[in-house]
């Protein structure tokens, strides 16, 4: 199921908060009006009886209804209002009802209370027609008690005002979210202009373009998304360099033995050889396929530890147990370079011990191959920091920047019986560790530092 765009899901939030928005809004408005409404009829009603009150206060209120009947039809001014008066328990009066509504009960207020909003009673009609009555006690002029006032009125001129109201506000807002709705569609695309541009650009760079970069004139918003995508490209530029590197040093050096051995071989099928001629010929190919063989299974290890994953048995180590060790492996071949070697490691260290003395074995060989004859290699350390140091040629800036990567020798005769592999195995190894690896050159002295955390 496809997804909607950002810009649509934009848009319909958009929408949605405006017909919130306005719905609260007409809401409140439709409330607070027909408060307003309500207490207008209210007062209208009360203002009504208090007219009554003074007429019949003033007039001799039975000669009065008995001549002039059509003065109080007159004073309710429409036929949805009612009024009744009459002497508390006996017949009306005066009835004014062109409705013929029923006459609701309620409590009058005494002649000598003021006339207040909460005496007024809403009801409903028979219709379900909002009704207001009130009514109240008034004496007469001539003092033969007190008549009782009932008036009331239907609320239909108020509740079509506010059902027109009510209808202006859904339709209001109904055109104010499709107005919005198509407003904010054009906005949220035209503010997305720079993004589908981004992905244009970045749609154009593949392989044979991984030098350029996304450009910085992004809006704000995008700018970090821009610099995490540009340092990716440099990463993926600087490992797709690395491994074309790699895999041109590898067929290189994979190329020489192996053409060796088929160089050889095919002089030996030339012609009918003796016993010790092919003796000879299988130990070359052997010595070649070592080389092969080693060659392999340091590229595997290397494969293994870009792992993170990778179990690693982390103990506490002995150094000089471990110096002891290297040294007893070490000294035949320290000697055929007359070479010394020097050990003086102690203290213990947290790491793996066979990946540790992988690290150092590779160190030391080679210092044994590049270094000065007849000098000596020191191998030392100061708490977690080892260090191999030999006298040699001098390393450029260059070189000391690149003398960890895979395949590359600072010996541009790529010396013979080397994969130029050992030193890169040393920095996965620091890797691993969560350490690090670094060379130092100067005046003659060459000192590889293992930092462990």
């Amino acid at each position: 199921m496809k997804k909607p765009s950002l810009a649509a899901r934009l848009s319909l939030l958009l929408s949605a908060t405006v017909i919130v928005i306005f719905s609260l809004s007409g809401i409140a408005l439709y409330h607070s009006l027909a408060l307003q409404i309500g207490v207008r009829d209210d007062a209208a009603l009360l203002n009504r009886i208090d007219q009554i009150r003074t007429l019949l206060r003033d007039e001799d209120a039975v000669t009065l209804i008995q001549q002039k009947p059509r003065l109080f039809a007159n004073m309710l001014g429409n036929t949805e209002s009612l009024l009744v008066l009459r002497f508390p328990g006996q017949p009306p009066l005066i009835v004014v009802n062109p409705g013929q509504r029923p006459l609701p009960a309620i409590t009058p207020v005494a002649a000598d209370q003021p006339l207040s909003l909460a005496s007024v009673h809403h009801l409903a009609a028979e219709d379900g027609t909002p009704f207001i009555s009130a009514a109240a006690l008034t004496p007469t002029r001539d003092g033969s008690g007190q008549i009782e006032i009932v008036t009331g009125r239907l609320m239909s001129d108020r509740t079509q005002t506010l059902n027109s109201y009510r209808n202006q506000i859904v339709l209001t807002t109904a055109l104010a979210a499709l107005l919005v709705a198509a407003i904010s569609v054009w906005l949220v695309r035209r503010g997305l202009i720079p993004l589908r541009r981004l992905a244009a650009q970045a749609d154009a760079i593949d392989v044979r373009h991984l030098s350029q970069r996304m450009p910085d004139q992004a809006p704000a918003e995008l700018q970090p998304l821009v610099a995490a995508f540009n340092q990716m490209l440099s990463r993926l530029e600087s490992g797709y360099q690395q491994l074309s590197q790699v895999s041109a040093d590898m067929a290189h050096d994979l190329r020489t033995p192996i053409n060796t051995l088929m160089g050889q071989t095919e002089v030996a099928l030339s012609q009918t050889r003796s016993i010790d001629d092919y003796q000879a010929l299988l130990g070359s190919n052997y010595e070649e396929l070592e080389r092969l063989a080693k060659m392999i299974d340091n590229m595997l290890f290397l494969a293994k530890a870009e792992d993170a994953s990778q179990a690693m048995d982390v103990q506490n180590i002995d150094l000089a147990v471990l110096g002891e060790k290297l040294q007893e492996y070490f000294d035949g071949m320290a000697e055929e370079q007359a070479m010394q070697l020097e050990m003086a490691l102690h203290g213990e260290l947290h790491a793996d011990a066979h990946l540790l003395q992988r690290a150092l074995a590779n160190l030391i060989a080679n210092a044994l191959r590049y270094g000065d004859r007849h000098t000596t290699i020191r191998i030392f350390n100061h708490g977690t920091t080892l260090v191999v140091e030999n006298r040699g040629p001098a390393l450029s800036g260059e070189q000391q920047a690149r003398i960890f990567d895979r395949f590359w020798r600072a010996d541009p005769s790529r010396h013979q019986g080397c994969s130029g592999l050992g030193l890169s195995i040393v920095r996965s190894i620091m890797r691993l560790h969560q350490g690090s690896c670094e060379v130092h050159s100067e005046h003659g002295v060459n000192r590889f530092t293992l930092r462990f955390p």
